[in-house]
């Protein structure tokens, strides 16, 4: 990966804080794009743009060409950016619906579209997706974030179709990632079963890398030992 031009959204947070180190030691120039305020310096290998919504395409298009402008060219996308809503269907908000799509669906779909223009005059272009193994199947309470994944799904497939041969675009479908915020919501579970930040984030540069040339409109599970 040296010298291949990385965009990680979501950068901040606990997994694309991980991949973003991961591919800066690969020997890769990072851009972290997220929502909170950057907390990183810039390096010669590494910019942060903060204050970033992703789910509005303007924005999306601005933080994409910005990183373009300061490292002159675009390799990889990995979309990390989203959330997660627990909420019963009936009882719930449709709100949290509309809220699921934005930030799981959209801040995927915008960051790619802003950044296509610029994979595809890369020879080795890749888009990595986050999906969800509980999207294939929801679960109680897991509607409105399994439909916003099952999106995302979806949308690596289409995307996949139609830059074939130019472009590779997969997903990484994790089970339960062995976060605090998951431990602190689910205490009594075996954290040993999760899958980890630092598991998740060689997958992930494993499909940005060279050797996955020939993988795309896979949706690759990774479950752990759930």
């Amino acid at each position: 990966m040296d010298g291949k031009v990385v965009i990680v959204t979501g950068a901040s947070g606990a997994l694309g804080s991980v991949v973003a180190k991961a591919a800066l030691a690969r020997g890769a120039r990072v851009a972290g794009l997220d929502r909170a305020a950057s907390q990183v310096p810039a390096t010669a290998n590494r910019i942060e743009l903060g204050g970033m919504d992703l789910s509005v395409a303007t924005e999306a298009g601005k933080a994409i060409d910005a990183v373009v402008a300061h490292f002159g060219r675009l390799d990889a996308l990995v979309n990390i950016a989203g959330g997660f809503a627990f909420e019963a269907v009936a009882e719930g908000d449709p709100r949290t619906w509309q809220h699921m799509y934005a930030l799981n669906v959209l801040t995927a779909l915008n960051a790619s579209c802003a950044a296509i223009p610029h994979l595809a005059a890369s020879a080795s272009a890749r888009i990595v997706n986050i999906g969800a193994i509980g999207a294939l199947q929801a679960g109680a309470g897991m509607g409105a974030y399994a439909a916003s994944k099952a999106g995302v799904h979806r949308l690596t497939e289409a995307l996949a179709a139609e830059w074939k041969g130019k472009i590779t675009v997969n997903a990484v479908l994790p089970s339960i990632i062995d976060t605090s915020a998951n431990r602190a919501s689910m205490p009594k579970a075996d954290f040993t079963k999760w899958v980890t930040p630092q598991e998740l984030a060689d997958v992930i540069l494993f499909l940005i890398s060279d050797a996955a040339s020939a993988v795309t409109g896979a949706l690759l599970p990774v479950s752990g030992r759930v």
